[in-house]
């Protein structure tokens, strides 16, 4: 059997044993019997004994939801990152590379801060001025990179680097300026990534724009290797080069501003997978893609599982997490003689 196909056999084990540790795991751990009984009671055809009111509260309105955005924010973040690595050609590219998190950020600060026009309060709820805010950085780093019908590369990482300057320090002022400690402690834990407070209702646009990035990129996975090897040679091999760019940043904004709303900007994840899959399964977009949806899913599921386990009590930053475990992997991840980028 071919090592891709071992590869992805053996992610599809690890997501479903992770799943249910996730789910497990908390303040009030839940045997794992316990867990697939909720999970068999709520398959249609299948019956069951009905499971203890309590326990079905807690897996299936609690963490099972939980567990799920877990999944969508792993995955949507590491096949942007993958996309945005392949677009500038940059082995340190991730999902914010291009300003969408700050903008995000800085919109969520300013509506949950309350220094909003109160017209746009009442229109707006906080993921929603966060998606916004993301959209407003990104459309201005779209405008300055573009000269005519070219988008320019190098442009558009300097405009990227200076909107993601410029909304932190926005977001840093709103921040400093903030008259309420309480809030102000709520945006900060926002700010550092988490995934509390997620219930079924939040899931399906997140869900929708993750599986759209999918599909799209895995159908994108000619042009996407083309593009490795340079602009000009993907386009003497028939890629409409800019076409693709313009795709790919399009995709960049919509998947990254709908995840960053519901879960802040949890880093590392869009960077260290797409280089561990890499590793495992080689440099093949048409593998590269779908590996890294669950290999990300898997790693956020953990991080997820490690960050409530520090604090059992209370919530902890699941970015935290992810940065103390994804540098030193990616230091390590570096320092391996077969690994290739393109």
């Amino acid at each position: 059997m071919r090592k891709p196909v071992v590869t992805a056999l053996l992610l599809a084990a690890l997501l479903v044993v992770s799943t249910v540790a996730a789910v497990s795991f908390g303040s009030e751990s839940i045997a794992f019997r316990d867990v697939l009984g909720v999970f068999r009671s709520r398959l249609p055809f299948v019956g069951g004994a009905a499971p203890d009111a309590t326990v079905e509260q807690i897996v299936w309105q609690l963490r099972f939801p939980r567990a799920l955005l877990a999944m969508i924010v792993g995955g949507g973040l590491s096949i942007i990152g993958v996309a945005m690595q392949a677009l500038v050609r940059n082995p340190l590219a991730e999902p914010y590379i291009l300003g969408i998190s700050s903008g995000a950020s800085a919109g969520a600060s300013l509506f949950f801060l309350g220094l909003l026009p109160p017209l746009l309060t009442r229109a707006l709820t906080m993921p929603l001025a966060a998606f916004l805010g993301g959209w407003l950085a990104i459309t201005v780093v779209y405008l300055t990179a573009r000269t005519g019908a070219r988008v320019s590369v190098a442009r558009l990482l300097l405009a990227g680097v200076a909107m993601s300057a410029l909304m932190a320090s926005l977001t840093s002022f709103i921040t400093l300026v903030s008259p309420d400690p309480n809030r102000l402690r709520a945006v900060l834990f926002w700010l550092l990534g988490s995934l509390n407070g997620a219930h079924w209702s939040l899931l399906p646009f997140p869900a929708l724009t993750a599986v759209l990035g999918l599909v799209c990129l895995t159908a994108l996975a000619r042009p996407l290797d083309a593009l490795l090897t340079g602009e000009e040679p993907a386009f003497n091999l028939g890629v409409p080069v800019e076409t693709v760019k313009r795709l790919l940043i399009l995709l960049a904004a919509f998947v990254t501003g709908a995840l960053v709303a519901v879960s802040g900007a949890i880093g590392f994840v869009g960077l260290i997978v797409p280089h561990a899959v890499r590793a495992l399964v080689g440099v093949s977009h048409r593998r590269v893609v779908p590996t890294s949806f669950f290999a990300g899913a898997v790693f956020l599921l953990w991080a997820d599982l490690g960050a409530r386990a520090i604090l059992p009590s209370q919530d902890f930053p699941v970015g935290i997490i992810t940065a103390l475990a994804g540098a030193p992997f990616f230091l390590a991840l570096l320092r391996r003689n077969p690994y290739r980028f393109g």
